[in-house]
């Protein structure tokens, strides 16, 4: 497009959207650069396990913006074209000429396969700098959104800076030392494909809008467009066969683990079992020890699981723990969520206060500094199944660690949770609820910027998932970083 054409089609944008939110929202700001890539943008939906979760308020956005990468979607090609991944003869899509046939190119496994974790593969001596047989992420781009030219854009979202007048907002404005450049999280469900096919019954959303064969796209363009350092997913019932080869040949590093009963299971021709996986970019980070969790309830295992990491940033030396979760679903069972959110709380206090030690002890891991003085901070994020009037979620923020949830810095106070993260209509009715987040110790890390949520506008009256978005659930995205500079501890 002609830099003229993209501002103006961006300024049109933006002013749609500013009128569709109201006199409290967001401001936002375009740019013309060439050199930024993004997707097709338009309208979206949501999920959380296989049956119907309850509950739903509201709250009025007020927030700051900055500017987010997007472009438009070419214009549709000849009738039932789908380009697979490296079909062109270009030199930078031949990089995909083996990963297309392997992966996004290929069918459903026919019989359940990984029912139990992959060793982890990273190492002191494995790819430093994790550029190794790196793919061109623009050519992958490119490439989705090809494959997707036949289908409606996917809904604009803002990159924005936390609002309010309150401490937070401050906390975020005050800014006399640079502590390093900022850490990008994903959290997301991405709604397993058998179940989204064969148990979750959304009665508005089209059959043939959950054809893997383009839903997989569509995931990946969400993906390639933000460009997380830490992407956490749940439901992921593809993680062999698409997203570990994929986002390792973009130079990321991949951890899964399944749930032990697996609803997928029940379904003809799954994939495998759905479970969470969590990938960190190598060039950005060096993986210290890794925990795959089976979650329990008064002592007693469950079918839901966590993945937690230790990692050393490799800007700043300093450590960080990533944990990923998917909690029990559906209404009645708020007594487990807790049990389980309970065991996970513990099991973190056990995980960072192990990692503090022995680099207290060592002194070689990244210099003394590299824990910082309250610890090791934690970011956790999942699909906790939970609203935040469930006690699950009062425990993790009461919790010793300090966890704060992210995304009530879109409020205008600072203080509320956005009034949905999921919203879908199932024969037993619509749901539109919260229940994604992601965790941050607020003593140690700060919000830089978060990705602002779709309205019900674009959105949509049938709800999610839909033509133009993928999953139940809403990606959410935040700029995170440390509170202190480097330079300070070391």
């Amino acid at each position: 497009m002609h830099p003229a054409r993209r501002c103006s089609a961006l300024a049109a944008l933006c002013v749609s959207s500013s009128s569709r939110r109201g006199p409290n929202a967001a401001r936002r700001v375009c740019c013309s650069s060439s050199s930024l890539s993004g997707p097709r943008h338009g309208h979206q939906q949501h999920h959380g396990e296989t049956a119907g979760e309850e509950g739903t308020h509201t709250e009025t956005i007020k927030t700051q913006v900055v500017k987010t990468p997007i472009t438009t979607r070419p214009g549709p090609g000849p009738a039932g074209a789908v380009c697979p991944m490296g079909s062109s003869s270009s030199s930078s899509s031949r990089l995909f000429g083996t990963l297309a046939h392997q992966s996004l190119s290929s069918p459903p496994l026919d019989q359940p396969q990984h029912l139990y974790p992959a060793p982890e593969q990273e190492g002191p001596d494995a790819d430093p700098d994790g550029l190794a047989g790196q793919a061109d992420p623009d050519q992958l781009l490119r490439e989705c959104e090809q494959a997707l030219q036949k289908r409606p854009a996917r809904p604009h979202r803002d990159l924005v800076y936390p609002g309010g007048g309150g401490a937070a907002g401050q906390a975020h404005r005050h800014n006399d030392h640079d502590p390093g450049p900022s850490i990008r999280v994903l959290q997301w469900n991405i709604l397993a494909q058998a179940l989204g096919e064969g148990k979750d019954g959304f009665v508005r959303c089209p059959l043939d809008a959950l054809n893997w064969q383009e839903r997989k796209y569509l995931i990946l363009e969400e993906i390639l467009t933000y460009r997380p350092d830490v992407v956490c997913l749940q439901e992921v019932d593809h993680y062999f066969d698409t997203f570990q080869p994929v986002l390792s040949s973009l130079g990321y590093h991949g951890s899964f683990m399944a749930k032990p009963w697996s609803p997928c299971l029940d379904v003809a021709r799954n994939n495998g079992p759905d479970g969470c996986a969590l990938f960190y970019r190598r060039s950005r980070f060096t993986l210290l020890a890794t925990a795959h969790l089976r979650l329990a309830a008064m002592m007693l295992p469950t079918n839901q699981v966590a993945i937690v990491q230790t990692l050393r940033c490799r800007v700043t030396q300093r450590q960080l723990c990533v944990a990923v979760t998917h909690l029990k679903a559906r209404s009645g069972w708020e007594r487990l969520r807790s049990a389980q959110g309970a065991d996970l709380l513990q099991n973190l206090r056990s995980i960072t206060s192990q990692a503090a030690a022995v680099t207290a002890r060592s002194g070689s891991a990244g210099g003394p500094g590299a824990v910082g003085p309250s610890g090791v901070p934690l970011i956790v994020c999942g699909d906790f199944n939970a609203e935040p009037s469930e006690d699950v979620y009062r425990r993790f923020s009461s919790s010793p660690l300090g966890l704060e949830s992210a995304y009530k810095l879109l409020s205008a106070d600072g203080q509320t949770e956005p009034a949905y993260t999921t919203w879908k209509i199932r024969p037993s009715g619509e749901s539109c609820s919260t229940l994604d987040y992601i965790w941050y110790t607020q003593n140690a890390l700060r919000v830089d910027t978060l990705l602002d949520l779709p309205s019900e506008e674009d959105i949509g009256p049938d709800r999610l998932p839909s033509y133009h978005y993928p999953s139940d659930h809403i990606s959410l995205l935040c700029d995170i970083s440390f509170t202190q500079p480097s330079h300070r501890l070391m």
